[in-house]
C-alpha cells in the first residue's frame, strides 16, 4: 500500500549503515556471472529468483520488500479502527473490502521476497521485534471519518504514485505483484476522494471535519517519498539496478503537482503558504518538510508506533493455534497421499 521509497535502512543495518558498494567477486567465474547480471539491468531485462544476482542486490530486495508488506499489514489497523465506526452500511462494506485487499498485498509481497531465500517467520520477527521498519505515515492516529478518505486519496495517491514505477522493477516477482497492486491502489484512491466529495457537500462541520484531516496529513504524506535526494545514499544504487526508477524528490514533485488541483476540485486548501506554480520550472514549489520529526517516527517514537507493533504482535499471538491446525492438516494430507502411493 504505502512506500517510503523503502531506502530507510533497518535497525540491524546501523542508523548509518547505507548499501554498501558490490565487492569485486573473487574469481573469474563469478567476474562473469556479475558481467552478464550488469549486462541484463542495462538492456532493462527481468531478474528472477533462479538466476544469480549480487548479495547487496539480494539483499536490498528483501529489506525493501519485507518492508513494503509490512507497510501494508500494519496499515491495516488505522483504517480497520473505522470499521465498527463507518457511518452507513456502504461505507462499511467500502472500508472492509479495502483492508481486506490490503492484506492481500501483505500476501503477495511476503510471498515475493520469499523467492529470495528469506522465510515469513523470519521477516514478521524482525517486525515484531522492532528490527524491522514499515512506512512512517502508519504511527499516526485516525482521529475522525474524514481520516479515513483523506487516507484514501492522499496516502494512497502517494502510494500509487511511488509504486506504479515498481511495475518495472527489475526483479519480476516483485513487478508481477505490483501490477495487481497498483490496480486495487487505485480503486482505494478513487473511493477516499470520493467519499471527502460527499463530506464537502454537506454541513460546515463536516467541511471543516476534511479540511482538518488535510491540515494534519498533507505533509507526513510529502514525507512518505523518502528522504531527499541528497540524504538518500541507498537511491542510486537502487535506480543503477532497475529497482527504482524515479528519485524521491522527482515522486515527491510528481504528486504536489497532481494533487494541487484535485485539492481545487474537492475545495480544500493545503496548509503550505509556500505552495504555489512556479512557470519557470513549470512545477508547483512547495514550503520545507519537517525531517526532524520523520526520523523520529522512524526510530519508534512516533505517536501510534507501540500500539501498532503491539497490536501486530497480539493478533500474530493469537492466531498461533490457526497456524499450527493448518500444518498439521498439512501434513496429515502429505502423509496420506504419501500412503496412497
Amino acid at each position: 500500500m504505502y512506500t517510503q521509497s523503502f531506502s530507510v535502512p533497518d535497525a540491524a543495518d546501523g542508523p548509518s549503515a547505507g548499501l554498501k558498494a558490490v565487492a569485486r567477486p573473487p574469481n573469474e567465474a563469478e567476474r562473469e556471472l556479475l558481467a552478464r547480471f550488469d549486462t541484463r539491468i542495462d538492456a532493462d531485462g527481468r531478474i528472477e529468483p533462479r538466476d544469480w544476482m549480487p548479495d547487496a542486490y539480494r539483499k536490498t530486495l528483501v529489506r525493501q520488500i519485507s518492508q513494503h508488506a509490512h507497510s501494508e499489514i500494519v496499515g491495516m489497523l488505522p483504517e480497520g479502527n473505522w470499521i465498527s465506526r463507518a457511518p452507513s452500511l456502504k461505507r462499511k462494506a467500502i472500508l472492509l473490502a479495502k483492508v481486506q485487499d490490503e492484506g492481500g498485498h501483505g500476501l503477495y509481497l511476503y510471498s515475493a521476497a520469499e523467492t529470495l531465500g528469506t522465510s515469513r517467520e523470519q521477516m514478521l520477527d524482525a517486525l515484531h521485534s522492532g528490527q524491522a521498519k514499515y512506512s512512517s505515515i502508519f504511527n499516526y492516529p485516525t482521529l475522525t471519518w474524514a481520516d479515513v478518505g483523506v487516507i484514501g486519496w492522499l496516502v494512497d495517491g502517494a502510494a500509487i504514485m511511488n509504486q506504479i514505477p515498481l511495475c518495472r522493477c527489475s526483479y519480476g516477482p516483485y513487478a508481477r505483484a505490483m501490477v495487481r497492486v497498483c490496480k486495487e491502489e487505485s480503486f482505494h484512491q478513487r473511493q477516499g476522494y470520493e467519499s471527502l466529495l460527499v463530506q464537502m457537500k454537506g454541513t460546515p462541520a463536516q467541511q471543516g471535519m476534511v479540511q482538518d484531516a488535510v491540515n494534519r496529513w498533507w505533509w507526513k504524506c510529502l514525507a512518505m517519498f523518502g528522504p531527499p535526494d541528497a540524504d538518500s545514499p541507498n537511491s542510486q544504487q537502487g535506480m543503477r539496478w532497475g529497482i527504482k526508477r524515479f528519485s524521491n524528490d522527482d515522486l515527491r514533485q510528481k504528486f504536489v503537482d497532481a494533487t494541487v488541483p484535485q485539492a481545487q476540485v474537492l475545495g480544500v486548501t493545503l496548509p503550505d503558504p509556500d505552495l504555489k506554480w512556479n512557470a519557470a520550472r513549470g512545477h508547483h514549489d512547495y514550503g520545507a518538510i519537517d525531517w526532524d520529526e520523520f526520523w523520529q517516527v522512524v526510530n519508534g517514537h512516533g505517536p501510534c508506533n507501540q500500539e501498532r507493533l503491539a497490536t501486530r504482535v497480539k493478533a500474530h499471538d493469537d492466531g498461533a493455534w490457526v497456524r499450527e491446525a493448518a500444518a498439521t492438516h498439512a501434513e496429515k494430507q502429505r502423509q496420506r497421499a504419501l500412503k496412497a502411493a
